[in-house]
Formats: C-alpha cells, structure tokens, sequence
C-alpha cells in the first residue's frame, strides 16, 4: 500500500472533537473474523450485530475490501504494516499541525487488538509500540478484553494509551472488576440515566474523546443503527 494514509480522519464522531481542537486518526480493519483473521477476540453476539463496521463510508463494498487488505497486510507483514503505521501518524501530524490541531488517535476503530505489544521502527530506532515511539501524542481505545481495562486501570499501560472497557450482554462480571479497579466502562443505553451501578454516566456521545474523561465513570451511548433493536441485552434498557 505504500506511503498512503491508512488512517481515517473525520467520521462522524470524531468530527465532533474538532471542534475542541483535535484531530483524530483512526485505524478501521475488518471487524470479528471477516477478514479470516479474529481481531476482536471477546465480541459477543450483540456487540457483532450493533458493530459500527458499515456505518457512513462503511456500507461501501470498496471501503469494506479495504479494511480486509489493511488486516490481511498487519498479520501477513507486521514490520511493513507497521511501517505504513508510523508512516500514516506522520503525516495525520503534519496535517493537524497545519490546521492548528491537536492530533491524537484511535487504532482499534472496528477491532480490538493489543497495540501496546506491537512493535515498531521509527527512523532506525525499534520500540515496544506506537506510543512508546510518540510519547508526546494521545492515543485512546475501547476494549472488550478484561486484562487490557484492568492493565490500564493499575497504571501498567503506556501513560499516553488511554483503554475504556466496553460493557456487552455476556461481560457483567468483567464490567464490575474493571468498575471496581478504577476503570471507566463505556454502556450502550437505549436512553441515559444519570447513573449505573452507583456511578455516574456521562454522554459519551458528545465527543470521541474518552481520554478527556474523569476517572471511574460510565461513558454512556444511545443506541444507533442495528443496535436500537437490539434484544440480546447488549442495549441495556432504562425506561
């Protein structure tokens, strides 16, 4: 894929962190195992059904064959993907500096894999993951995964790698442990109350922007899409 942006700037979400002034490059791959490779290893079923893989530009088969080559290309040549990778910060840098924003990135849009444990070069130098090799920019990221959210809820994640864990209909214990470490957990609703399982929940559908949130909160998001008639127990229901 050469030195071509495999970032996405400016769906519709994100969009709304524009305007507090960032800029955010988000990584889409092919979600579950659609691209014969499993990247989200803990989906349940609801979180399959409500999954965000084909919304906007999504719902295009040429947008789709894309995010199954950028998965196929990560896990068939990790060193050139990565390359790609750092690549594609640069330049999502360069771009929001020349914009006057701040920029910060999301590598797991449709998946949920383990960035901190994937290495890279950058100008000759090898490190540990993206965000040991940019300490000075912000990454996010939600998770299905307990050991990633309880990582990050301890202080063992990379200081500028902030990790929501994501409640489903099958993770309740998860979501208590990770609650109770300190961790914030992002709950789909079908509408939002003002609190949930004793601790506050904020609209996380105003922005994007999860690692401007306080600690030991719930991100709380409306339904949308497929999700509104979700039935699984994914949506938790309020009224």
């Amino acid at each position: 894929m050469g030195n071509r942006n495999i970032l996405s700037i400016g769906n519709t979400k994100t969009a709304k962190g524009e305007s507090k002034g960032y800029m955010t490059g988000i990584l889409h791959l092919a979600p579950g195992a659609l691209s014969g490779v499993q990247v989200c290893p803990m989906a349940s079923e609801g979180c399959l059904a409500a999954c965000l893989n084909t919304a906007g530009r999504g719902r295009f088969d040429k947008i789709q064959q894309a995010r199954i080559n950028k998965t196929r290309w990560l896990f068939d040549d990790r060193r050139g993907f990565m390359r790609a990778l750092v690549w594609s910060i640069k330049a999502t840098m360069r771009k929001a500096a020349r914009e006057g924003m701040t920029p910060v990135f999301r590598l797991n849009g449709t998946s949920d894999l383990p960035w901190e444990k994937f290495k890279c070069e950058v100008d000759g130098v090898e490190y540990r993951n993206v965000m040991e090799a940019f300490p000075h920019v912000q990454f996010y990221d939600y998770t299905k995964i307990p050991a990633r959210a309880l990582k990050w809820a301890r202080g063992d994640m990379p200081g500028n790698y902030h990790v929501t864990f994501s409640a489903s209909e099958s993770n309740d214990e998860a979501v208590r442990m990770v609650a109770m470490a300190g961790g914030n957990v992002a709950v789909v609703f079908d509408s939002l109350p003002s609190h949930y399982h004793g601790r506050k929940v904020i609209n996380g559908d105003e922005t994007d922007l999860r690692f401007l949130d306080a600690d030991g909160v719930i991100v709380g998001l409306k339904a949308k899409g497929d999700a509104k008639h979700d039935n699984s127990g994914f949506v938790r229901k309020v009224a």
